[in-house]
């Protein structure tokens, strides 16, 4: 681990570049509390005029964007050290910012919907509130589903309050939970963490990763009941705003939210569900590299192809980006520059960083991009990745106001997979070497197995505990278990399910944020589609101008810009072709 004192500065994030220190921050943050105050004098006015309605959302979103300012500051400088009191402090304070702003802005909605249909259209169509029409639009949807002004009000009060259902979930498996050490392939003991769990089960000893996997799940178990009862109440918080607000189910509010129809939702499902036949092709194939009797769950994450360099430097990952990046144009290449020269990024691990890694957009400023690079080939693609985000931010605010910079998830991950489908279609253009294409086609099949199959799997089981508990069954860790079992089953036929397999389900944080997970499987199947347009074109245009829409419309209306139409089947079947083509490749380099 590194010394932050002693690296380049050059590989760390510049924060006075959104405030000059903590002091200007305080000054800041002191204003937008102040701001917060006034929301409430544009109460009532909404409706007397288009220009009052504007003057009323100016108010709402330059306070928005004061308050936002103030929290990414904290969070950013937080994620440096998450064990610096003083940063703890702010971002907490800065929390509740929001919460504060979110009570007082309340009215908002009820008010404008208080409008006459009729009225509000033709609100809409005034040349002053030209910026707004999509937002307007937008809550003009959500009718059916928003409350009048006191309930609307209460709920906002509430939102800090369900919005933590997974605090008791994050404290007890980040900070309480401890595990027993495992033995390493030299028979030396090891500690078990969240973190060595994922290199311990991608290790070429089956009995440490056999150990590990016993070990880690083993913990999980011996508090299932914990985590199921805590799971439970993240499920009825949902189901609780499903009913007030008028859902017909969890799983239609979620969509609702980003105007997706639950029909993307279930072509995604049976697409797969069709596709399982490669996905078992491709178990069998591990099965029989590794030269296995049975194929176990433990068995799923080592590599069956070596990793092609023993290290990667930051320069030459930043290189491969670049040369991957190259048929997106000259602009989008001088972008990457800046990314790297001007401190957009923080590239190592120091202590008390944030583990894993994320891009994070700064509206006025330039999006940030946290990474723990260890100089192997998955950082590479990391770095690719969280800079497909990066971009996604700056072209976003680049073009479009405040109010409509901010893009949804579905469309999100869109960019920062497109990136890293176009390091694996330019590095198998470029690579003659067997054993590299090998490790290449099968880094690549990994992704569809754990990026596609893995998360609609996971989707499938949130959906399934969601309708249970509406219908009034009881969410029990056995009902839980049972649900999880029975996906795994179908998914990975032919592999052995392992009892503790059973469990897993208890260690996803993403379950408490509903209905996100199936959005990185459409992403992973839209970003195969674009690539593959991009290269057999020369054109990436519609792309360029995808990455530019910000908040502007929905997400797939957005991404038909791109060339992608999530309500076909034909995306998600598509890229299942690309997945099987692959792994007929692979198959003749490992097979000979």
């Amino acid at each position: 681990m590194k010394n932050r004192a002693k690296l380049d500065p050059k590989l760390t994030w510049d924060l006075s570049q959104i405030y000059q220190d903590d002091n200007a921050w305080e000054e800041a943050y002191q204003k937008a509390a102040e701001k917060v105050k006034t929301v409430e004098n544009v109460r009532g006015t909404l409706s007397q005029s288009p220009e009052k309605l504007k003057e009323g959302l100016d108010v709402l979103y330059d306070t928005l964007h004061d308050a936002e300012l103030v929290y990414l500051y904290t969070m950013l400088k937080k994620s440096l050290d998450n064990g610096d009191g003083k940063a703890q402090e702010m971002s907490g304070r800065a929390a509740m910012l929001f919460t504060d702003l979110s009570a007082a802005s309340a009215f908002l909605e009820p008010e404008i919907l208080a409008m006459d249909s009729a009225l509000l259209d033709q609100y809409r169509k005034e040349e002053e509130l030209a910026g707004y029409r999509h937002i307007l639009e937008d809550i003009n949807r959500a009718r059916p589903h928003t409350l009048d002004e006191e309930k609307e009000k209460m709920l906002a009060l509430l939102g800090d309050i369900s919005g933590s259902a997974d605090e008791p979930f994050e404290m007890f498996e980040s900070v309480d939970m401890s595990f027993p050490p495992v033995r390493n392939e030299k028979g030396e003991e090891e500690p078990l963490t969240h973190g060595s769990f994922g290199a311990f089960r991608e290790s070429a000893d089956r009995r440490v990763r056999k150990e590990a996997f016993e070990a880690y799940f083993g913990e999980f178990k011996k508090y299932i009941n914990t985590l199921a009862a805590v799971y439970a109440n993240s499920v009825k918080f949902d189901n609780y705003y499903t009913k007030v607000r008028n859902y017909e189910s969890a799983c239609h509010k979620a969509l609702c939210s980003s105007n997706v129809p639950i029909s993307v939702y279930d072509n995604l499902v049976n697409s797969l569900h069709e596709a399982l036949p490669v996905l078992k092709r491709y178990l069998e194939l591990r099965k029989k590299v590794l030269k296995l009797d049975e194929l176990h769950m433990y068995d799923l994450y080592c590599p069956i192809v070596a990793e092609c360099d023993a290290k990667i430097t930051y320069e030459e990952a930043k290189s491969m980006v670049k040369k991957a990046c190259a048929p997106l144009g000259e602009r989008y290449l001088e972008l990457l520059d800046r990314a790297y020269e001007e401190r957009w990024i923080d590239v190592y691990e120091t202590k008390g960083k944030t583990t894993g890694a994320y891009s994070c957009g700064v509206y006025d400023v330039h999006p940030y991009v946290l990474l723990n690079f260890s100089e192997t080939f998955d950082d590479a693609f990391t770095l690719a990745h969280e800079l497909g985000h990066a971009m996604h931010s700056y072209f976003s605010a680049e073009k479009q106001d405040y109010a409509n910079h901010d893009y949804r998830i579905m469309a999100a991950e869109v960019a920062s997979t497109v990136n890293e489908v176009l390091m694996t279609r330019h590095l198998l253009a470029t690579e003659t070497d067997p054993a590299k294409r090998a490790y290449l086609l099968n880094h690549f099949l990994e992704g569809f197995r754990t990026t596609v199959f893995r998360q609609t799997l996971f989707a499938e089981f949130e959906r399934k505990a969601h309708d249970l508990n509406q219908q009034g069954v009881p969410l029990t860790a056995e009902t839980m278990n049972r649900i999880y079992r029975e996906l795994n089953e179908l998914y990975y036929e032919g592999a052995v399910v392992d009892e503790l397999q059973d469990i897993e389900w208890a260690r996803i944080p993403h379950f408490y944020r509903a209905f996100y997970v199936y959005q990185y499987a459409t992403a992973f199947c839209a970003s195969v589609s674009i690539v593959r347009n991009i290269l057999e074109t020369g054109d990436a245009s519609g792309y360029l101008e995808f990455l530019s829409l910000g908040g502007s419309d929905y997400p797939l209306n957005e991404l038909k810009v791109a060339g992608v139409d999530l309500t076909d089947p034909a995306v998600v079947n598509d890229a299942m072709k690309e997945m099987e083509q692959a792994l007929t490749d692979l198959e003749k380099l490992l097979l000979k």
